[in-house]
């Protein structure tokens, strides 16, 4: 079955599971991650037509692989321990960007490395340009989600999950295919870098907001911000001092998606 025939929930967790395991190395691509378990959702794409393209230019990585109908696209995110990305996160200046506005010049590089080999995978893995393509990415993978799915337009959608900002708003305004935005209560990167009044960055797409309890609920900003201050006082009394952090994981926002219904929000109760 096509990735377009799923429901809205199924969707996200098949782009989170892929966002997830994309961290891992081509020989691990299939093995599991954060204590999550069932891989078969990815799987039906193991050498189906062709086995996963694995891309890796100076320690900027991305991921091509499809199936028949669908070909899925995800952008590796931050490791702390990898300078390479450090530099990508802190590089903050701004720089004109080819369609519209300015961008993170940190993100665009990244993209700049892998967008080639991006490009010929997808030759390779839709030779008749009929399959739907879907893009993903979790943090720095995320944001370079954003500069790809500039550059394809991809049919699918682009998913993110906790995506930092990457650019104005007239590169946002530029932006014409499905995009969906998950942000999990009070996880420090989307905040970054500044919006200085929305001029330098803002955030665009359909925004999924994973609340205190792990529900995804249409907030106003005043929700929000209860709900961050109830995210901080739950994780101090159980002695987690980082709330921000904690609340980056890929596992945790995989794992919360499936408290979706069908209409990509949380059921009432």
């Amino acid at each position: 079955m096509a990735l377009s025939e799923y429901s809205i929930k199924d969707k996200g967790m098949v782009l989170a599971l892929f966002a997830n395991q994309c961290y891992q190395s081509p020989e691990q691509l299939f093995e599991p991650k954060n204590g999550i378990p069932d891989l078969a959702p990815l799987k039906k794409f193991l050498n189906k037509p062709l086995p996963p393209t694995y891309i890796d230019v100076d320690g900027a990585q991305a991921y091509v692989m499809s199936d028949k109908d669908d070909v899925l696209i995800a952008c590796r995110g931050t490791e702390p321990t990898a300078l390479n990305d450090v530099k990508a996160d802190l590089n903050t200046f701004r720089m004109p960007h080819p369609v519209a506005g300015k961008v993170h010049q940190g993100f665009y590089g990244e993209y700049e490395k892998v967008m080639p080999d991006i490009k010929k995978a997808l030759a390779k893995h839709d030779k008749k340009n009929t399959k739907d393509v879907w893009v993903c990415g979790h943090s720095l993978g995320g944001a370079m989600a954003v500069l790809v799915a500039m550059d394809v337009k991809p049919e699918g959608g682009l998913y993110t999950f906790g995506q930092p900002r990457v650019g104005n708003v007239d590169f946002l305004k530029a932006i014409d295919f499905p995009y969906f935005r998950y942000v999990n209560n009070n996880d420090v990167v989307p905040s970054v870098p500044p919006s200085f009044a929305g001029l330098w960055y803002k955030h665009q797409g359909h925004l999924r907001y994973i609340n205190t309890y792990g529900n995804i609920r249409k907030a106003t900003p005043w929700q929000r911000f209860k709900d961050g201050w109830r995210g901080r006082w739950a994780a101090l009394k159980q002695f987690k001092f980082i709330d921000g952090v904690a609340d980056h994981s890929m596992g945790h926002y995989y794992n919360f998606i499936a408290n979706m219904d069908d209409k990509g929000e949380q059921p009432k109760v």
